[in-house]
C-alpha cells in the first residue's frame, strides 16, 4: 500500500460523502415535484400534454407497465438505428450495418444501463448511433433507475396510499433537472482536461517514427496472393501514418461517468487518453460515478423524515467499498509471485516501485487504476482506464465480489439504493426472528408478500450468473470464445455473466463475446437482471405505501445505529459468499493458489 493510494481514496469520498447532502436535497426537491423556475415549469406541462402524459400518480402496476412499454421502444429505436446506419447521416466514417445480433445485444446493453460492447465503438457505429442511439440511452435508462428508487422512497415515506409517483413526470424532471445539467457541467471540464469533442472525420498523422514489417501481399479482391508453389507471397509494408479515430466523446463520457452506464466512445474505454487524459479528468470521472448513488441514500433520509437512516445505508456502503478497495490495491501491489521470482521489475515506469503494472497505464499507475476499477464495479457502470484480465487473480476477484454483492455498495443511479433497501429488509427481518416479533422497517411492517418480493430481488441475479455460466463452460459455443484455458478461462466466462446480470458492463476481456451464442445469452441475462428485479421492486412499493406507519416501540430494531449497520453488512456479505463462493473456488481462488505452487 502506498501514500498515494489512502489519498486519492480520502480526496473521493470526501468530495462525495460531502456532496451527498446537498446534492440529496435536490433530488428530493426533483422527488417531490417542487415547483421550477416560471419558463421551466411551462415547458415542462406544454410538453406533458403534447406527449399526451396524465401527470396523476398511478399505482405500481401502472408504473411498471410504463417503465417496460417505454424500455422496448428505445430498444427497437436503438436496433434499428445499428441495422440502418450504412444510410442514415452523421457517418463520416461509412460504417455500414452491425450485424443482427451484435444489434440485439447492444440495444438491450444500453436501454438496460449495461453498456456490454462486444464490439470496438471506433470502427464499428456512427456518430449518428453513438449520439442518438447510446447517448441518449444514457440518459434515460439512468433516469429509469433513479425513478424505480423514487418509486421505492415513496413507498417507504407515503402511508395508506396507492400511488408511487408518474412515471413519466419522474423520467422528465430527473432528465432535465439533474441528469442533462450535470452533465454539461462535467462535459465542459472534462473538454478542459483534453477529452475531444468534434465531428470531424478519423484524422491521419504522420508517426514520429516509421514502422516497418511483413506481410502477405493481396490481390484486387482482398484475398493472399500465392506464387507457383503455392506459397504466401511476402511483402514489406512500411508504415508512416496513423489514423486517429475522433468523434463526439466528452458528451458521451459525462453522461456515461454520471448515470453510471460506462460504455466509452472507444473499445480501450476510460484507459484511451482521448475519453481520460490524465489523473484529474480520472479523479473527476471517479467522482462523477459516485456521486448521485450516495446523494440518494441522502433523498431516502429525508424523504422518511430521518437522515439517520440514510446515513446508516451510506456508511454501509463506504465501509464495504473502503475494505474492497484496499484489498483490491493491495493485491495489485503484491504483484505476481511468479514473475517477482524471476527477478523482473514488474511496475517499470509506474509511478511507484514493485506491483503489477501488467494492463494498466503508466499515467495513472496502481494505486488510481485500483480505485478507479473498484469504483466502476461497485456501482453498475462498468467503465475501466485498466485490463481488468491483467489484475492478479484475488486482484480480480474483488470487482468480481462487488457486482455479486448485487452493485448494492453505492451502486447504480438509483438501482443501488433500491437494491440495498432490499438487503435492508432482509436485516430487519433477520432481526426480528431474532427477537421474536415482526420485522418492521422505518415504520412499515415488513410482511409476507414484501418477503417473497425480496427474495425474487435477492435471488434472481445469481440464478442468471449461475446458470448461465454453467451452460457456457459445457457448450461448444461458449467454451469457443475462450482465450485461456484452466481456472483464468472460468473467470472470464464467469465475470462475463456476472457484469450482465448485474448491469455493469465491464468485461475481463480475453473473452471473444462478439458472437450469437454470447450476444443472444447474455442479452437475455441483461434483460432480465434488469426488469425482473424492477418489477417486483415496485410491487414491494406499492405493497410499502398502502401500508400505514407503525411508531417505534420498545421491541423495535433501531435501524440507524452501528449494530444495524454492521447487521446490514453481515446480510449483505452471507447472501454474496453463500451464493457464489464454490464458483470463486473454481476461478480466482484457485488461480491464486496455482501461483504460489
Amino acid at each position: 500500500m502506498t501514500p498515494e493510494f489512502f489519498a486519492l481514496l480520502a480526496v473521493l469520498l470526501l468530495v462525495v460523502l460531502g456532496a451527498a447532502r446537498p446534492l440529496g436535497r435536490y433530488f428530493a426537491w426533483i422527488m417531490d415535484g417542487g415547483p421550477a423556475w416560471r419558463p421551466l415549469a411551462r415547458l415542462e406541462a406544454g410538453l406533458l400534454r403534447l406527449c399526451g402524459v396524465d401527470a396523476a400518480g398511478m399505482r405500481w402496476s401502472r408504473y411498471a407497465v410504463a417503465l417496460l412499454v417505454f424500455s422496448l421502444l428505445g430498444t427497437l429505436l436503438v436496433y434499428a438505428l445499428q441495422r440502418l446506419q450504412g444510410v442514415l447521416p452523421l457517418n463520416p466514417q461509412q460504417f455500414g450495418a452491425v450485424s443482427p445480433d451484435s444489434s440485439f445485444n447492444t440495444a438491450i446493453s444500453f436501454v438496460t444501463n449495461t453498456n456490454w460492447q462486444g464490439y470496438a465503438g471506433e470502427s464499428t457505429l456512427s456518430n449518428l448511433t453513438q449520439m442518438m442511439g447510446l447517448a441518449v440511452q444514457n440518459f434515460v435508462s439512468a433516469a429509469s433507475g433513479i425513478a424505480v428508487a423514487f418509486a421505492l422512497i415513496r413507498g417507504f415515506a407515503r402511508h395508506r396510499a396507492t400511488e408511487i409517483g408518474n412515471f413519466w413526470v419522474d423520467l422528465y424532471r430527473i432528465t432535465i433537472y439533474a441528469l442533462l445539467p450535470l452533465s454539461m457541467l462535467l462535459a465542459m471540464a472534462l473538454v478542459s482536461q483534453g477529452v475531444i469533442q468534434t465531428f470531424s472525420a478519423d484524422t491521419p498523422v504522420t508517426t514520429l517514427q516509421s514502422t516497418t514489417y511483413v506481410a502477405p501481399k493481396l490481390d484486387t479482391a482482398g484475398q493472399p496472393m500465392r506464387d507457383a508453389a503455392g506459397q504466401s507471397v511476402q511483402q514489406t509494408v512500411t508504415v508512416t501514418q496513423q489514423i486517429l479515430p475522433m468523434g463526439p466523446v466528452a458528451s458521451q463520457e459525462a453522461i456515461k461517468e454520471l448515470g453510471t452506464n460506462g460504455g466509452g466512445f472507444f473499445s480501450a474505454n476510460s484507459a484511451h487518453p482521448y475519453e481520460n487524459p490524465n489523473a484529474l479528468s480520472n479523479l473527476l470521472e471517479m467522482i462523477a460515478v459516485l456521486l448521485i448513488p450516495a446523494a440518494l441514500v441522502y433523498t431516502f433520509g429525508l424523504a422518511v423524515g430521518d437522515t439517520r437512516q440514510g446515513w446508516a445505508l451510506l456508511a454501509a456502503m463506504t465501509l464495504v467499498f473502503a475494505v474492497a478497495v484496499t484489498g483490491l490495491a493491495a493485491a495489485e501491489q503484491q504483484g505476481n509471485p511468479t514473475i517477482a521470482a524471476l527477478g523482473v521489475d514488474q511496475a517499470h515506469g509506474a509511478l511507484q516501485s514493485g506491483g503489477n503494472m501488467e494492463g494498466k497505464e503508466t499515467r495513472f499507475g496502481i494505486a488510481a487504476s485500483a480505485l478507479f476499477n473498484a469504483v466502476t464495479t461497485t456501482t453498475s457502470c462498468g467503465a475501466v482506464n485498466a485490463m481488468i484480465d491483467s489484475f492478479t487473480p484475488l486482484g480480480g476477484l474483488v470487482p468480481m465480489a462487488l457486482m455479486q454483492l448485487g452493485e448494492v455498495v453505492f451502486g447504480g443511479v438509483g438501482t443501488g439504493l433500491a437494491g440495498m433497501l432490499v438487503f435492508a429488509l432482509v436485516a430487519v427481518f433477520v432481526g426480528g426472528l431474532m427477537i421474536g416479533r415482526t420485522p418492521e422497517y422505518v415504520g412499515k411492517k415488513v410482511e409476507a408478500f414484501d418477503m417473497k418480493m425480496v427474495s425474487i430481488a435477492v435471488l434472481l441475479m445469481p440464478a442468471l450468473v449461475l446458470l448461465g455460466t454453467a451452460l457456457a463452460v459445457v457448450v461448444p459455443a461458449g467454451l469457443a470464445g475462450l482465450a485461456n484455458p484452466g481456472a483464468h478461462g472460468f473467470s472470464e466466462i464467469f465475470y462475463a455473466f456476472t457484469s450482465a446480470a448485474n448491469n455493469n458492463g465491464s468485461a475481463f476481456a480475453g473473452l471473444s463475446v462478439n458472437t450469437p451464442f454470447y450476444n443472444g445469452w447474455l442479452g437475455a441475462a441483461m434483460l432480465f437482471g434488469r426488469f425482473a428485479v424492477m418489477v417486483p421492486t415496485l410491487a414491494l412499493a406499492g405493497s410499502l405505501a398502502a401500508k400505514k406507519r407503525i411508531p417505534a416501540g420498545g421491541g423495535t430494531l433501531p435501524t440507524h445505529g452501528p449494530l444495524f449497520v454492521s447487521l446490514l453488512i453481515g446480510v449483505l456479505l452471507l447472501v454474496g459468499a453463500l451464493n457464489f463462493f464454490p464458483a470463486w473456488g473454481l476461478g480466482p481462488i484457485v488461480e491464486q493458489l496455482q501461483l504460489w505452487k
